[in-house]
C-alpha cells in the first residue's frame, strides 16, 4: 500500500503490526489434505495489483498501522507495517470450501488488539453452502471456526454495505451479525455459537437485503434494514441489546431507501449515515446522506451533492476523522456521468470539497488502471471507504479494480501491493520470448507478463481493450503469433505477431462476436483460426473458420456447437473438439474444414469437462473430466484409456520435462484419492505428487493451469478471486 509522490513512503506504515502466516484453521469441517510424500514448494503471486471488487477496509481504532481489507471473492487481508504489503488471510481455504472465499464482513475488537472476526459466504443461493464465521485471536494468523446454518452473500448485490459484523463494545464476547435472510443474529462466546437476536423488528425475506450495517455510537447499537419500501423504518436501536426500536424521524424517500454505511463522531455525538435507493453496487440512481444528534434525536441532512437528471447515483461509504470533530468523508456509488468522487467536511456537512476534482492519480505501479485510455478514473463502485484513524489526511478508498490511498488529499496511487483478487480464465507459458507468461482474465482482458514480480508494464491488452476474456491461443510451432478473444466494445478478437506485445483487431468478425464471444484456437503453424461462440445465457452456436488471419470468416457446420477447439502442436491439418452435451471427441484432418465422430460414451453433461494436447506431439490428447477422472488417448481421439492413478481431475497442463524424463511433466488439479489439489507427475500420470500443501489452496481452482516449458517444476494455476499463483521446488 504505498502513496503517490517523490518518496513514493508506505502509507499505512507505522508500529510494526504482527507478521502473520495462514495455516489450517483449528476447526473439524475443514478437510485436511493428505496426499503423496510431495516435495517442497515455495509458492508466490504473479503480481497484476488488486484488478477486483474490494468491499471493505477497516482501520484498527486502537493500534497505529493495523488494517483489514476484505474482497467479495478472494477472502481478506491484514495489512503488515514491516512488509508494507498486504497479507492474505484465507488461502488455507480449500476446495470444499470455496463459497468462503466471499467475505461479507469484518470486526475488530477496540479492547483487544490482536481480535479480529470475519463473516464469510459468497453466495446465499439454494446451489451454494451455508456461511461461517472464523475468529482470531492472533489477527488472523490462525483462525477457529464456526459454521453458520444461514447463508451469506459476499458476491452479490449488497456486498458493499455494512460492515453487518460487530464486537459489541459494552461486552467483548458478544458479537452481532445481521443476516441478508434471516435476521439479526447474537453471539454471547466470542462468535463460537450463535442464535436470532430476540426482539430486532426486522422481518427477514429470501430476496431481501436484510441488516445492512452495525454500528455503534458510544453504548447505543444501530443497525440499517435493506428491505424498506422507502416509508417504513430502515434504521433501529437499541440500548440494552434486547428492545429495539425504529429510531425517530429517520429519512424516507427514494433517496434514503436503503441505508448503506454509517460512522459515528464520537467528538460530536453525531451518526452519520449514507443512503441509496438500491444497494449497490449496480443499480443505484439517487442518494442521500444525513446525520443523526443521538443526545437530542435531532436529523440533519448533509448531502454533498444531489443527484438528478443525467448525474444519477447513490452513496456509499462514509468515515469520520477520529481526530477531527466534524471532519468526514463519504462516497458517491454507480456515478457514471460525472465519474465518482470522495467528498470531503470540516464543518459537520455544511460545506463539502470534492477530492476527486484537486486528485492526482499515479498508476504507474498497476498500468492497467488505465484500460486502454490516456489516463485513469478516479474509480467507480466506491462504497469501501476509510480515513486512518492516526493520520487525518491519510484516506484509502476501494473501487471494483484497486484501493487507492492518500497522505496529502491530493496525489492518489494503488495501495494494493500483495493483494490479488482477479478471476482467471487462460494461462499460457510460451516456450520462448520475454514473457514467461501471458494470461486472459475476467474483466481486465489479457495482460503480457514481462516479469513476473511486478504488474504487466503494458497493462492491459488494447487494440482492442476487452473486459473479460475468453480465448487466448498460441502457434505451437509459431510462439510469435497469439490470438485473443473477448467482450468488447470495439472488436471481439486480435492478433499479435510479436507474442502478445502488441495486437491488431481482426480486420472482421462474425456477426455473434460481439454477443457470444468464445474460445479460439490457432493451428500449429498460425494459418488457420478456429473460433466459436457461446452466448452468456449457455445458447451455442457453430464455429467459424479464418485462413487469413481473421479478414474473413466461414462457419463450420461439422463442428459440435459451443465446443472449445483445441489445436494439434504438431500437426497444423489436425485440430480437436469435446462434445460435452454427447460426450464424443471430434477431430479434423483438413485445418478444421470438416469434423468427424471419433470416439464417443465419454462423460457427457459438464461444460467444464476439458481437452488439452501434450506439447511436442500428434494425436496425444487427454480429457479432464472432473469426478469422472481422467482419460487419455494417443491416437489423435479415436480412443481413450481411463487413467487408473486419478480419481478426478479439473484441469490438467504440461511444463518441462524432468532431467533424464522422456515425457513433459504433467500438473492437475484434481484428486488420487479423496483430497482435491495441485499434483505433478513426472512420468505420465503413472504417479502422482503433491505439490500444494494446506496453507496454500486458494477454494476453487479448477479453471486452468500450466507448467513452463522452459523451468522444470514451475507451475502457474489460475483461481477464482486470488489471482495467478505460481510454485515453484524450493
Amino acid at each position: 500500500m504505498r502513496a503517490s509522490g517523490p518518496s513514493r513512503r508506505a502509507v499505512l506504515s507505522a508500529t510494526a503490526a504482527a507478521a502473520a502466516v495462514t495455516v489450517v484453521p483449528a476447526f473439524p469441517a475443514v478437510a485436511v489434505a493428505a496426499g503423496s510424500a510431495a516435495p517442497s514448494y515455495r509458492w508466490r503471486q504473479v503480481v497484476i495489483g488488486g484488478t477486483g471488487f474490494v468491499t471493505g477496509v477497516l482501520f484498527h481504532p486502537s493500534v497505529r498501522g493495523l488494517a483489514y481489507a476484505r474482497t467479495d471473492i478472494g477472502g481478506a487481508y491484514r495489512w503488515d507495517d514491516r512488509s508494507a504489503r498486504w497479507i492474505p488471510l484465507n488461502d488455507d481455504l480449500g476446495w470444499d470450501d470455496w463459497n468462503l472465499l466471499g467475505v461479507e464482513a469484518m470486526a475488530v475488537d477496540p479492547a483487544h488488539p490482536d481480535r479480529v472476526y470475519l463473516a464469510l459466504g459468497t453466495y446465499a443461493q439454494p446451489w451454494a453452502g451455508n456461511g461461517a464465521v472464523l475468529r482470531s485471536e492472533n489477527r488472523g494468523a490462525t483462525w477457529a471456526r464456526t459454521d453458520l446454518a444461514v447463508k451469506l452473500g459476499g458476491n452479490e448485490d449488497g456486498r458493499g454495505t455494512g460492515e453487518r459484523l460487530l464486537v459489541d463494545p459494552r461486552d467483548s464476547d458478544t458479537l452481532w451479525l445481521g443476516t441478508r435472510h434471516d435476521g439479526l443474529l447474537k453471539s454471547t462466546d466470542r462468535g463460537a455459537t450463535w442464535a436470532a437476536a430476540s426482539g430486532f423488528p426486522g422481518t427477514p425475506s429470501g430476496s431481501g437485503q436484510g441488516v445492512t450495517l452495525l454500528v455503534a455510537a458510544g453504548r447505543v447499537l444501530y443497525a440499517g434494514w435493506g428491505d424498506s419500501d422507502g416509508t417504513s423504518a430502515n434504521l433501529y436501536r437499541t440500548s440494552d441489546g434486547t428492545t429495539w426500536e425504529a429510531v425517530p424521524g429517520q429519512p424516507s424517500g427514494t433517496n434514503a431507501k436503503v441505508p448503506i454505511r454509517a460512522a459515528y463522531d464520537c467528538h460530536t455525538r453525531e451518526l452519520y449515515v449514507t443512503y441509496a435507493d438500491a444497494p449497490g453496487p449496480n443499480g443505484q440512481s439517487d442518494g442521500s446522506v444525513h446525520k443523526l444528534a443521538v443526545a437530542s434525536g435531532t436529523w440533519t441532512e448533509v448531502t454533498p451533492v444531489k443527484p438528478g437528471g443525467s448525474d444519477t447515483f447513490g452513496y456509499g461509504g462514509v468515515s469520520v476523522d477520529a481526530r477531527r470533530p466534524g471532519t468526514v468523508v463519504v462516497s458517491t456509488n454507480n456515478r457514471w456521468s460525472a465519474v465518482d468522487t470522495l467528498y470531503r467536511t470540516t464543518n459537520g456537512g455544511r460545506t463539502w470539497t470534492s477530492l476527486k476534482d484537486s486528485a492526482v492519480l499515479d498508476v504507474s505501479e498497476t498500468p492497467f488502471l488505465t484500460f486502454g485510455a490516456d489516463a485513469p478514473k478516479f474509480g467507480w463502485w466506491i462504497q469501501a471507504l476509510a480515513v486512518d484513524p492516526y493520520d487525518s489526511r491519510h484516506i484509502v478508498y476501494g473501487t471494483g479494480a484497486t484501493l487507492y490511498g492518500t497522505r496529502d488529499l491530493e496525489h492518489w496511487a494503488p495501495q494494493i501491493r500483495g493483494l490479488e483478487e482477479t478471476s482467471v480464465r487462460q494461462l499460457i507459458s510460451p516456450p520462448t520470448g520475454e514473457a514467461h507468461l501471458l494470461s486472459g482474465l475476467g474483466d481486465i482482458g489479457v495482460m503480457y507478463h514481462e516479469r513476473l514480480t511486478a504488474s504487466p508494464s503494458r497493462g492491459m491488452a488494447s487494440n482492442p481493450v476487452f473486459g473479460t476474456a475468453t480465448g487466448l491461443a498460441q502457434a505451437a510451432a509459431k510462439p510469435s503469433y497469439v490470438v485473443r478473444t473477448g467482450f468488447g466494445d470495439h472488436g471481439n478478437g486480435a492478433f499479435s505477431h510479436d507474442g502478445g506485445r502488441t495486437w491488431e483487431p481482426f480486420a472482421t468478425q462474425p456477426d455473434l462476436a460481439k454477443d457470444a464471444p468464445g474460445p479460439i484456437a490457432v493451428n500449429s503453424d498460425g494459418s488457420v483460426l478456429l473460433w466459436t461462440f457461446v452466448h452468456w445465457d449457455g445458447t451455442k452456436y457453430p464455429a467459424h473458420r479464418s485462413t487469413d488471419n481473421g479478414a474473413t470468416w466461414a462457419a463450420v457446420p461439422s463442428f459440435p456447437k459451443g465446443a472449445t477447439p483445441v489445436a494439434d502442436p504438431a500437426d497444423p491439418a489436425r485440430f480437436y473438439a469435446y462434445d460435452t452435451d454427447t460426450g464424443t471427441l471430434y477431430a479434423s484432418t483438413d485445418s478444421g474444414l470438416t469434423f468427424t465422430a471419433r470416439a464417443s460414451g465419454l462423460p457427457s453433461g459438464d461444460t467444464q469437462f476439458e481437452l488439452v494436447a501434450a506439447p511436442g506431439r500428434t494425436g496425444d490428447l487427454w480429457l479432464s473430466a472432473k469426478a469422472n477422472g481422467l482419460r487419455r488417448s494417443t491416437d489423435g481421439g479415436a480412443s481413450f484409456t481411463e487413467v487408473a492413478t486419478c480419481s478426478a481431475s479439473h484441469t490438467l497442463g504440461f511444463g518441462r520435462a524432468a532431467d533424464g524424463a522422456g515425457y513433459p511433466a504433467l500438473y492437475m488439479v484434481g484428486s488420487t484419492g479423496t483430497i482435491t489439489a495441485v499434483y505433478r507427475s513426472d512420468d505420465e500420470a503413472a504417479s502422482w505428487v503433491r505439490i500444494n500443501d494446506d496453507r496454500h489452496q486458494w477454494g476453487w481452482t479448477g479453471e486452468t493451469i500450466t507448467g513452463d516449458p522452459r523451468v522444470y517444476g514451475r507451475v502457474y494455476i489460475a483461481t477464482n478471486g486470488r489471482g495467478i499463483q505460481y510454485g515453484e521446488p524450493a
